[in-house]
């Protein structure tokens, strides 16, 4: 399975709208591949706050229709990253996007943790509350979003449901780079599951973003890493490995914690 990571730059003076073109057309260009991923909020910023409101969409908005149509136009998967969503009933959501390779959305995931500590996206906008997985013809991606990261009971439950590839769109901040690497190779150890992290370059609202998006196999290896600008990172993945792992070491196998009910102390 070919997988390509646009690792796109978000510049604050690009308009949105020259930015979807643009992204639609970097995607175009990977039709060689099987599946092709954007990072989180590449429309707005995931640092630009303020803009959250102003340029959020109807899930099936501009985003949507030019996504869709550059998936067919490539015949990919494309995991379309994430944009702000506005439900009907006024709430945002930060919205993840999947589509087949005809243009169809097969998925939509509402990022379940929100980052900003009683700020930001953690005050404005909600919270999803369902894991998201899909069946393709090569692998099950289970679905994730930046911050979602930081908590691996999020990926145990995505494993459960048949999980073997984790795409991890991500906005992520250049101080913290190192935390972006050391867990984006936890959580594929301890999954025994690929791991596919597409971030962003440039500057959102004054935050430098870390880029270097990763693929990292069962086994926690990198199999390859981008730089800090825009570019586009392409692996040849053999997704059959994420069930070999498995076998070849059975440590999920193994999981008590969170199967059964704690006992009670009498």
């Amino acid at each position: 399975m070919r997988a390509s990571l646009i690792q796109i730059a978000v510049d604050e003076d690009e308009p949105v709208d020259s930015r979807r073109l643009r992204a639609a057309a970097l995607v175009r260009e990977q039709s060689g591949a099987d599946l092709v991923v954007l990072p989180e909020l590449w429309t707005t910023g995931a640092f630009a706050f303020e803009e959250f409101g102003r340029a959020a969409e109807p899930l099936e908005g501009p985003t949507h229709e030019a996504m869709a149509k550059a998936a067919s136009d490539a015949g990919v998967w494309l995991h379309a990253g994430s944009l702000p969503e506005r439900d009907p009933d006024g709430t945002l959501y930060n919205t993840s996007l999947l589509f087949s390779p005809s243009g169809e959305r097969a998925a939509a995931y509402r990022k379940i943790h929100r980052f900003g500590f009683d700020k930001g996206e953690a005050v404005l906008m909600g919270a999803g509350r369902d894991l998201v997985t899909v069946r393709l013809p090569q692998t099950t991606l289970g679905l994730a979003t930046c911050y979602d990261l930081r908590f691996p009971e999020l990926f145990r439950g995505l494993v459960d449901a048949g999980a073997e590839t984790l795409v991890i769109p991500a906005g992520w901040p250049e101080r913290r780079r190192a935390h972006w690497t050391l867990l984006a190779r936890a959580r594929a150890v301890e999954n025994q599951a690929f791991v596919l992290a597409c971030g962003t370059a440039g500057t959102h609202a004054g935050v430098p973003q870390a880029g270097h998006s990763i693929v990292v196999d069962p086994w926690g290896e990198v199999l390859a890493e981008a730089g800090p600008g825009e570019e586009v990172l392409t692996v040849d993945l053999d997704p059959a490995r994420a069930g070999a792992t498995r076998e070849q070491f059975p440590a999920l196998k193994d999981r008590v914690l969170g199967l059964e009910p704690p006992r009670r102390q009498p």
